[in-house]
């Protein structure tokens, strides 16, 4: 065979090979078996490997390629890749409309699709070839993860225009674009539910650590090195968004679109009010069970595109779309008791012990019951048989008692009129909903603001634990928050079970705290309905706590992301004259407020790390040069996780983080990183 012959053979090889391709992994129909598929392809690879000069990118062959990568590099999104807020009721539905038509108003129509529960990346083909895959990352910067992407089937690896029914005034374009030009397209990897339980199958006869669910093998797999590994895994991938203007108008433009590059896109549904897509939710929720891949709900947006630009984004999500998510998973257990928790506000708040119980991979043996107008809602008695579920997939909250469970010794339940801790008459305010103790000296409250000033956010005051500070409070060493600053080794040694050696510690971890950010003092305070993110937005707004206490409700109201309850709680705290004298007296015991000093460094914007094991530098101070950098910090690793930070002896969060996908570095990396 000449060259002319030999090349002439490879095209119409790949031709008939990517017929195939497309005809099984995206219309799901074989038309010839895998052995003769396989038969194919290795002809194709020999001829190619006999002339060399003739492999293209867009070759069947490519899919698998190279040595295995030493680690991913970045890559930035050409437009931010931004996440979806979730939704989980209709009534949650109207209020995002509500919302919706106060900033843009008009008749919004929608468009309901499939929510895969995957792992999101972007596509850029260049002149028609695949060129470069992007995983979302922080939603600006992500991983260069194109040699696995290429070793999914279901993506092309050259666009081509198939015919549909449906022709497009602007099919013009997209050849015009294939041919010279860049397309972007964004989608989901997934794998099949079948093929997951076979994979892990396999895993396990290998005496290998299984995988939790879909999701996690998904975003695993596309952050292996090895891309053979990758390959193997069976992958697949759905597109739902065509971020290139190729002249669309409307998003449902764009599945008909993606269908004709070659894709596999779910056709999803026109929805023009929200009754109809409350009718699309609950018919896709009935045969969800049904779906080759596993769905936690339906993407509703804005149909319009040019609408969906106009409403623009808050935070990490774009205002014109939300993820109407189904019920999250539920289990029933019993509730043993209800108890009282006091809160350092004094707000009292019924918890129910339960009998544990495992929900989505996790122990739940408490559940918040909120208020009195909860209890008498679901008409809980202790002893009941009750449905847990965790809310967002985190809160456990109980849905539903099962009343006719009760075999006649089930105990009702009822709010105290006395506080529990101090036996102050409880009170209860005309706007306020939830009872709460006045006395400022109720042991409980007292307790928990201790423990509020002394945690992580705050002051951060290692060794001095909740026991410590209540056997403090009872013997009289402390009775206000600037009293542990004037803790003396002799007040310790009073106490039992205190050695000199474990004093000095408590004494010198004390004293090292005297000098505090703005953010994590204001934190400190303890100020209704202002927690740690409200703290640094405020640290940011005004630069002193000085500058902050001369502030008005007005200037505090208009402040983003502080409405007019949290502003009141703010300007009232400032107002009081022993909130006032107490940061008088924090001053006089040494505690210096560090002002916040803009340098406007956004190196690490939008990035969120999470920290495990022992570093060399202070956890504290680790988080605050994140902070101060633009980024932030999250106790827990979950899909948002940008980076897991790891030191010696890391703990549960690395295996998470493994499970997860995520980007695990350890503390060199992260100083370099810094």
């Amino acid at each position: 065979m000449n060259k002319k012959e030999a090349k002439k053979r490879i095209e119409k090889l790949k031709e008939v090979i990517n017929y195939h391709r497309y005809s099984y992994h995206v219309l799901n129909k074989q038309e010839v078996s895998d052995s003769v598929l396989d038969s194919l392809k290795h002809e194709l690879f020999q001829l190619e490997e006999q002339f060399p000069k003739f492999i293209t990118p867009d070759s069947p062959t490519q899919r698998v390629e190279g040595k295995p990568l030493k680690g991913f590099k970045k890559a930035k999104h050409s437009i931010p890749m931004l996440s979806i807020e979730d939704v989980f009721s209709l009534e949650e539905l109207e209020k995002w409309e509500s919302y919706l038509k106060r900033l843009t108003p008009s008749n919004f129509q929608y468009f309901g699709e499939l929510k895969v529960d995957g792992f999101a990346v972007s596509l850029i083909y260049r002149n028609g070839i695949f060129q470069r895959a992007i995983t979302r990352g922080n939603g600006r910067i992500g991983d260069d993860v194109t040699q696995n992407i290429k070793t999914i089937e279901s993506i092309p690896l050259k666009l081509k225009i198939h015919s549909l029914k449906d022709k497009f005034p602007f099919q013009k374009e997209i050849r015009r674009k294939i041919q010279k030009g860049t397309i972007e397209i964004r989608g989901e990897v997934y794998i099949d539910k079948k093929d997951f339980e076979k994979l892990n199958k396999e895993i396990e006869k290998r005496g290998e650590k299984t995988f939790s669910n879909p999701r996690n093998l998904a975003s695993g797999s596309i952050h292996q090195l090895d891309s053979k590994i990758v390959s193997y895994r069976r992958l697949k991938f759905l597109a739902y968004n065509v971020i290139t203007n190729l002249g669309q108008e409307k998003h449902s433009q764009e599945h008909k679109m993606l269908l004709s590059l070659g894709f596999k896109a779910d056709k999803g549904e026109k929805c023009v009010s929200l009754e109809k897509v409350l009718n699309y939710w609950k018919k896709v929720e009935k045969k969800r069970d049904k779906y080759s891949f596993q769905i936690d709900g339906v993407v509703v947006s804005v149909n319009n595109n040019e609408v969906f630009k106009k409403l623009g984004v808050v935070g990490k999500s774009p205002r014109g779309i939300r993820a109407f998510k189904f019920s999250p998973s539920e289990a029933t257990t019993i509730i043993e008791d209800i108890k009282i928790q006091i809160g350092r506000s004094g707000a009292l708040t019924p918890v129910a012990v339960l009998k544990p119980v495992e929900i989505n991979g996790v122990m739940v043996s408490r559940a918040t019951l909120h208020n009195a107008d909860e209890i008498e809602r679901l008409r809980v008695r202790i002893g009941d048989t009750v449905s847990v579920c965790r809310a967002g997939d985190v809160i456990p909250i109980i849905t539903k008692v099962f009343s006719k469970l009760r075999t006649g010794n089930k105990k009702k339940f009822k709010m105290p009129d006395k506080c529990p801790s101090c036996g102050t008459k409880l009170v209860k305010s005309k706007n306020d909903i939830v009872l709460r103790c006045p006395n400022s000296n109720c042991f409980d409250r007292r307790k928990r603001s201790f423990q509020h000033f002394i945690s992580k956010g705050a002051f951060d005051i290692v060794g001095l634990g909740p026991k410590i500070i209540n056997r403090l409070i009872e013997e009289g060493i402390i009775s206000n928050l600037s009293d542990i600053f004037k803790i003396k080794k002799e007040d310790i040694f009073s106490l039992e079970r205190f050695g000199e050696k474990s004093v000095n510690n408590l004494i010198n971890s004390i004293q090292k705290k005297k000098q505090i950010n703005l953010d994590r003092f204001i934190y400190s305070l303890g100020i209704r309905n202002v927690g740690e993110e409200t703290a640094r937005d405020l640290a940011k707004e005004f630069g002193s706590l000085k500058e902050l206490g001369k502030a008005d409700y007005f200037k505090l109201e208009n402040i983003r992301d502080i409405g007019p309850i949290v502003a009141k709680s703010i300007y009232n705290f400032f107002k009081k004259k022993d909130n006032l004298k107490l940061i008088e007296e924090l001053k006089k015991e040494g505690i210096v407020i560090n002002k916040v000093i803009n340098n406007n460094s956004n190196k690490l914007k939008g990035l969120m790390f999470v920290l495990t094991g022992k570093l060399g530098l202070s956890r504290q101070k680790a988080k605050e040069k994140i902070r101060r950098l633009g980024g932030d910090v999250s106790n827990s690793v979950s899909k948002n996780t940008d980076y897991l930070v790891i030191g010696k002896e890391p703990g549960s969060k690395l295996k998470k983080a493994n499970d997860l996908g995520i980007k695990i570095i350890k503390e060199k990396e992260f100083l370099k990183l810094l």
